[in-house]
C-alpha cells in the first residue's frame, strides 16, 4: 500500500486550495488504509463517500475563486470538474455494486484522479490566482 504525501511538488502556491488538497490526500489515505485493513464494506463505502463529497466541496471552493478573479479558463476547469466527479460517481456505483470492495485498480484510478488534476489544471489556476490575489 503507498500513501499519497503530501510535497511541495503538489502546492499551486496558494494556500487556501493547498488545504483544501492536503485534506484530499489524507481522506485519500484514509480509505487506501482501509481497503489494505479490510474494513467492513460499509466503513469503505463511507470513507469514499466522505472524499466525494470533500471533492464536491472543493470544486466549488475552487470555482468560487476562479469567478471572483476573473480566471480565463473557468467553463474548461468546470467541464473538468464535472467529468472527474463523473468519473469518481461511477467508480463508487461499481463499487457498491461489488458489496464495497476495492481493487488495486481503483485505488490506483483515485491516486491518478487526485494528483494528475492538482499537477495540471490546478496548478495553472494556482499560477493564475497567486498573481490575481
Amino acid at each position: 500500500m503507498k500513501e499519497l504525501a503530501w510535497s511541495d511538488i503538489l502546492s499551486v502556491s496558494v494556500e487556501e486550495i493547498d488545504e483544501d488538497h492536503r485534506k484530499l490526500l489524507h481522506i485519500f489515505n484514509i480509505l487506501n488504509h482501509a481497503v489494505a485493513d479490510r474494513e467492513s464494506a460499509e466503513y469503505v463505502a463511507a470513507v469514499l463517500d466522505e472524499l466525494i463529497n470533500c471533492t464536491v466541496w472543493h470544486f466549488s471552493h475552487e470555482e468560487r475563486l476562479m469567478l471572483k478573479y476573473g480566471y480565463g479558463g473557468t467553463e474548461e476547469h468546470k467541464a473538468q470538474h464535472r467529468r472527474l466527479l463523473d468519473s469518481v460517481r461511477e467508480l463508487q456505483k461499481g463499487i457498491l455494486q461489488a458489496q464495497g470492495r476495492v481493487s488495486d485498480e481503483d485505488i490506483e484510478f483515485l491516486e491518478r484522479w487526485l494528483a494528475e488534476h492538482i499537477l495540471t489544471a490546478d496548478m495553472r489556476l494556482g499560477s493564475y490566482l497567486s498573481r490575481a490575489m
